[in-house]
């Protein structure tokens, strides 16, 4: 057991070297906007859940509705979210992405790709079988927990 207790924080402490080397570049575009933490925040839900009723995108950040209007109002100047009324019940508005919304997530989503992907490509066929590996490894562990 204190084998794999030391493996494990071996695992854990190379994973924080390597995302801080991936960290630093300030060329990602998480870096070069200009969102608010809590912006980001609905940027990601609505990315995740699709357009929501303003009161349960409210409720799911655990803040009121006020807050979350003046947030939205910014983004929606932005030109990352629009406010729609909903087909079923005019009084409530719907927050959705607009195209430059989303695009904004998916690049900040899949900044590291390319760093990855060049990473990977300087490890042999063998190694790249190792990661290979351990990442499904990873991903079915986090699965049976209900994680993933």
């Amino acid at each position: 057991m204190a084998e794999n207790q030391q493996l494990i924080a071996d695992i854990m402490a190379t994973q924080q070297l390597l995302q801080a080397r991936f960290g630093y570049d300030r060329a990602d575009p998480l870096f070069s906007s200009h969102l608010t933490l809590s912006q980001l925040k609905i940027l990601m839900l609505l990315a995740q859940h699709g357009s929501m009723p303003g009161g349960e995108l409210a409720r799911t950040l655990g803040i009121g509705l006020a807050a979350l209007s003046g947030m939205v109002d910014r983004l929606v100047v932005q030109d990352f979210v629009t406010r729609t009324e909903d087909l079923h019940d005019r009084r409530v508005r719907r927050i959705g992405l607009t195209k430059q919304g989303s695009a904004l997530i998916a690049n900040i989503f899949n900044a590291g790709e390319e760093k990855m992907r060049t990473l990977l490509s300087r490890l042999s066929a063998e190694e790249l079988g190792l990661v290979d590996q351990a990442m499904k490894l990873l991903l079915n562990a986090a699965s049976s927990s209900g994680e993933a």
